[in-house]
Formats: structure tokens, C-alpha cells, sequence
């Protein structure tokens, strides 16, 4: 983008003002001298002189001086406007994975849809703006963010390590990193994952969390893999998987839970309901860009406002196939 031009301050013109009256009017008192030292008619003619010098000097001063106020009026204007910018807003741009079911993806008619998108077309009716349904690569989200192409992240977006690296709403989904298996494949621990093959999202919370160096648990199991190879999104994932060329995909579980829901059986969480073989647990939350408070609050006000008159759950229940509902722990 390119640079602005700094403008002068109004206090700087003033000042620069103040000294060319003042050379204009050291100039009209020379010209005044001279006169003295003239005679008749150039005494006159030097007097007429002097004293337009002087008054297109007052008339220099008063005109720079009414264009630095109206500068300094419109400064001023501008920054009201900017203070005053949530309270225009019209609408709402939400940037989601549209392959990250149940919480964004492209149904059967090519409507984007899901729980979160759900959520926050609920919180845009409530407050009249437009929803913009933005689809994005996960792995290019901050650019996204960054740039103002997108308002937040919105879709599963997972909090937990990364508190101080977005301005965050309150959590609403409680959510675990699992692994998901062919039924028939003989792992039943997460030790049996040793020399085999696993998908992961990549720049994912499960990728994450098998990358993190504060956990060696994690660290040891990952290095166990035969591979760990990464995929821009868990459809493909799943597809490697049900083809053979993967053992295993480490996952949301509420993804995991519609995926596998989706092809009718034929596969399942690492575990059950065991946690000690999932691989990590975490937070849902609406991601903003860092120091966006106001927009935040606003969306979490109205969170609040859905929780309270039963329409969050009401939303959740459309999903509890996929065990949202038990997810949830906004409100619990």
C-alpha cells in the first residue's frame, strides 16, 4: 500500500503563518521609513503602498488561517467517524473452512451451512447486518484476518494455545483431538499407531497438538508414526483413509463424529469415549484480530443474549447427531 502524505500539523501552519505576516509586515515598515525620507507626492505614493502591503498581509494571514481550522474540523470529523465505525457496520464477514463439517461446509444444495455458520447468522439478524459467508485456506486464515478480508475465524476455531494470539470471545464448545480408524484395522490404543501411517489438517489444532514441544507424550507418539503426512483438508483425509493409503486421521471430534456418521459406519474413534487415548482436549471460541474489543463484545453480547432466550441450544440441537450438544459449555 502506498505511504500517505504526512500532512503539517495545524499548530505548525499557524506558526508559519505568524512569521510570514510578520516579514510582510517588517516589509510595510521599510517601506513606511522610506516614505518618511521622501518628498510630496512619493511620500504619498510610498504611504499607499505600504499600506497594501499590509493588507494583503492580514488578508494572507486570514485565509491560511481559516484553511488550517477547516483541516483541523475535517481531522476531527474523520476521527468521530472512525470511533463511530461498529455502529455503521452492515454487515459481517465470517471466514470459515468450508470442508470442516459439522461446523462449516457446502451441503447438498451448495449452500454453505453448519453450526457455527448457523450461529453467526443469528447473531447478524439480531444486530441488522448482512452475513458474508467467507470461505478460506486454513493455512492462510491470519493473512486473511490481517488484511480486513475477514471480520474473525469462526469455525472450530480452537483458543487453547493461542490465547494471546487473537482477541477471543468467551468459549462455547468444549472439543477433543482424536484419532479415527477403520473398524476392522486392529488399533484399538494409541500405542498400536506405532509404524503406521496418519493424516492430519494441516496448520491444524490436531497437527498442533502432535507437534507440541511442551507435551512429550505427544512428541514420542508422533515420532513412533511411519509418517504423519499433512492434508489441506479432512475430506481428502478421509478419502486417503477409506482408499488404505492411510492407517489413521487425527481429527476434530466433532468432525470426526459427522464423517463418520456420513459413510454409515465402517470406522470409529480410537477409544470410544476413553480420553486417555484421545489425543488432546480443547476450546471452541470466535477468533478476532488482536485488539478488536469492540466488535467482540458486541458478537458476545448477543452469544449471551441467544444463550439466555434457549436459541444457542436450539441451533445445537439441529446437530446433535454429531454430538454438539454435549460439546456445548457455553451457558453450562
Amino acid at each position: 500500500m502506498e505511504a500517505m502524505k504526512k500532512e503539517k500539523p495545524a499548530t505548525a501552519k499557524g506558526e508559519w503563518c505568524m512569521k510570514k505576516i510578520l516579514a510582510l509586515l517588517m516589509a510595510a515598515a521599510m517601506v513606511l521609513g522610506l516614505a518618511a525620507c521622501s518628498s510630496g507626492g512619493d511620500t504619498a505614493e510610498t504611504t499607499a503602498a505600504a499600506e497594501e502591503t499590509t493588507a494583503a498581509a492580514e488578508t494572507t494571514a486570514a485565509a491560511e488561517e481559516t484553511t488550517a481550522a477547516e483541516e483541523t474540523a475535517a481531522g476531527a470529523e474523520e476521527t468521530a467517524a472512525a470511533a463511530d465505525g461498529e455502529a455503521e457496520r452492515t454487515t459481517f464477514t465470517v471466514g470459515f473452512d468450508a470442508e470442516f463439517p459439522p461446523y462449516g461446509f457446502m451441503d447438498e444444495n451448495g449452500e454453505y451451512v453448519g453450526f457455527d455458520l448457523d450461529l453467526a447468522a443469528e447473531v447478524c439478524a439480531r444486530q441488522g447486518w448482512e452475513l458474508v459467508k467467507q470461505p478460506i485456506n486454513w493455512d492462510t486464515k491470519d493473512m486473511e484476518l490481517s488484511s480486513g478480508a475477514i471480520d474473525c475465524i469462526w469455525n472450530g476455531f480452537t483458543m487453547t494455545g493461542r490465547e494471546d494470539e487473537y482477541t477471543w470471545t468467551v468459549p462455547y464448545v468444549d472439543n477433543s483431538q482424536v484419532f479415527v480408524v477403520a473398524e476392522d484395522s486392529g488399533i484399538k490404543t494409541k500405542e498400536d499407531l506405532a509404524g503406521k501411517v496418519v493424516g492430519v489438517q494441516a496448520d491444524s489444532s490436531a497437527l498442533a497438538a502432535l507437534e507440541d514441544e511442551e507435551n512429550q507424550e505427544n512428541l514420542d507418539l508422533a515420532a513412533s508414526f511411519a509418517s504423519l503426512d499433512q492434508f489441506a483438508d479432512y475430506n481428502t483425509a478421509f478419502m486417503e483413509l477409506e482408499a488404505g493409503s492411510l492407517d489413521a486421521v487425527a481429527m476434530d471430534i466433532g468432525v470426526a463424529n459427522y464423517q463418520i456418521n456420513q459413510r454409515g459406519g465402517g470406522y470409529e474413534i480410537l477409544g470410544g469415549n476413553d480420553p486417555e487415548q484421545y489425543l488432546s482436549t480443547e476450546q471452541y471460541a470466535v477468533g478476532f484480530l488482536l485488539g478488536n474489543d469492540e466488535l467482540k463484545d458486541t458478537v458476545e453480547a448477543t452469544l449471551m443474549e441467544m444463550v439466555e432466550d434457549g436459541a444457542f441450544m436450539e441451533i445445537a440441537q439441529k446437530y446433535a447427531d454429531y454430538g454438539l450438544v454435549d460439546a456445548v459449555c457455553l451457558g453450562k
